[in-house]
């Protein structure tokens, strides 16, 4: 039986040996139990490096084999996985680093260059690829000597085994704390919803650093299947794994989505060996929607959710997706509540719910509701009420139980399914001196959903868009910089000093039936 998330290897080593568990094209397999042996061994690795029950052990690399080698490794010894964002700037990522107090780092070669720009409180970093003469050692190195016997520790399943960072209003990440209990619902669930087999072919390409990433192919070896992984999201490369690996199950947020309709000869591929195709992370529009239905010819299937939440807990099913019928209206929704979740629509400054059909925030209880942020009790005890319901940030109406996203209270833009929020910009703006007073709104995009605005008054009238954009990605993440700067002369706020963020927003979603993309 599968409690934590190191049982899944050994039970299907145990039940299906020499099924492939994880293929990367061109490269290598791992059958079950090749994929177990390695993630004992790495277990003695850490064991041996000094990772105990409750350590923090990192992972800064695309997506690699090694990560779930990593992970489960970690995860028979009790320890918790933080996966950090690539696309960061070395100080995001040192302050991430720091504030989980990993010990241990494996860390792709591509980002030694960003690892010597970071002051680190580590106690070992291991190097995937050839380290050259960076003086770590390579992953191959760090594993010779260890044998592979198995580590069990009694692991609660209440413990965190897994640890994503999720910005906050205030511009400093938070660790987001999963939980196995949190997980193995969340596969559970997602076993049964989305028709996952000992035989499905699941293709990973989303970022691991994501929840929709990580939790997507561990949802695949869960279920005793086969997992196929991209180091990056290229879509002839996609296309091309979908056609020859006879993939049946993918996941894809909405911009990916959209993009696909611009390959050329996608009208040449085979896509019929696709069963289900998963997307979220953002909202997505009917016109892209229908267009991806029509290409790919497969049962559709939505999750609205957050990293809070494991991932998703309400499902559109294939069913609810029924373009052109008595149902087309649906298309805009995002599902009802997953078995053993609630979802509330409740006004945020008297906590009672709204009544019928309006909108208000969002709040959901449910088993995938995370444990906390890590050292973070204040955030906490914000986010989660004293009766367990998580405040989302996001707002919301139902109609016959069906959820539909409006807007956002903590003015979060989501760009291509990355959260991005504006007072972490904001603080970057106001470093530079030519910049009076800033304000960051997201507009709508065509290609991404949305994309942020800066709105500038001016402190000195040389200052240049190109400028803005140039001095913020000095300090910030590219996918967090402004790609558009408008001026005023005056920004408004409130007689408290708070920017009027709706005002701002207005002009940009004139004609809008709803204020995200």
């Amino acid at each position: 039986m599968i409690n934590t998330l190191a049982d899944i290897t050994r039970t299907h080593r145990a039940e299906r040996p020499d099924e492939i568990a994880l293929r990367v094209p061109h490269k290598r397999d791992w059958t079950f139990a090749q994929l177990d042996t390695d993630a004992c061994i790495c277990a003695n690795a850490l064991r041996n490096a000094g990772i105990s029950e409750g350590g923090r052990i990192a992972f800064l690399a695309r997506n690699e084999p090694e990560f779930f080698l990593y992970l489960y490794g970690g995860a028979k010894l009790g320890a918790v996985s933080v996966a950090v964002n690539w696309r960061l700037t070395h100080p995001e990522m040192e302050y991430i680093l720091n504030h989980s107090e990993a010990e241990i780092l494996l860390v792709g070669e591509e980002y030694l260059g960003h690892l010597k720009q970071m002051n680190l409180n580590l106690n070992q970093v291991v190097v995937l690829g050839d380290s050259g003469d960076s003086g770590y050692p390579t992953w191959d190195q760090w594993l010779s000597g260890h044998g592979s016997e198995d580590i069990v520790v009694d692991i609660d399943t209440e413990d965190t085994c897994f640890q994503l960072y999720t910005s906050g209003t205030t511009g400093l990440p938070k660790g987001v704390e999963t939980t196995h209990a949190n997980l193995i619902t969340m596969m559970s669930q997602g076993q049964k919803a989305r028709s996952f087999s000992t035989t499905s072919i699941s293709l990973a390409c989303m970022p691991l650093f994501h929840i929709s990433g990580s939790a997507w192919v561990v949802l695949s070896q869960y279920s005793g299947c086969r997992s196929v992984l991209l180091r990056d999201v290229d879509l002839d490369n996609i296309t091309r794994v979908i056609e020859t690996e006879r993939v049946t199950h993918c996941i894809f947020v909405p911009a990916i989505l959209q993009r696909f309709a611009t390959v050329p000869g996608i009208e040449d591929i085979d896509f019929s060996s696709l069963q289900i195709v998963c997307y979220g992370a953002s909202p997505v529009t009917e016109e892209v929607l229908v267009t991806a239905m029509r290409l790919f010819n497969a049962d559709f299937s939505q999750g609205y959710g957050l990293t809070e939440t494991t991932g998703g807990v309400t499902m559109l099913s294939p069913d609810d997706h029924d373009p052109g019928g008595e149902r087309a209206g649906l298309l805009r929704s995002c599902g009802n509540a997953i078995d053993n979740h609630e979802i509330r629509i409740v006004n945020p400054d008297t906590g009672e719910d709204m009544p019928g059909s309006e909108v208000g925030e969002i709040w959901i209880r449910g088993p995938q509701v995370m444990k906390g942020y890590w050292r973070n009790p204040e955030a906490t005890s914000e986010a989660i009420d004293a009766d367990g319901w998580f405040k989302s940030g996001d707002v919301g109406y139902m109609i016959d139980r069906y959820l539909y996203i409006h807007d956002r209270v903590k003015d979060m833009i989501i760009s291509g399914g990355e959260n991005i929020y504006p007072a972490e910009i904001e603080n970057a703006l106001m470093k530079h001196p030519g910049i009076g007073d800033a304000a960051v709104v997201g507009v709508p995009s065509e290609r991404w959903g949305e994309t942020v605005k800066a709105i500038i008054t001016r402190g000195d009238d040389t200052l240049t868009e190109e400028g803005v954009i140039s001095f913020c990605r000095q300090q910030l993440a590219h996918y967090k910089c402004p790609t558009s700067v408008d001026w005023m002369n005056e920004i408004p706020r409130n007689p408290s000093g708070k920017l009027l963020k709706a005002a701002l927003r207005k002009p940009y979603w004139e004609g809008k039936d709803r204020n995200v993309s």
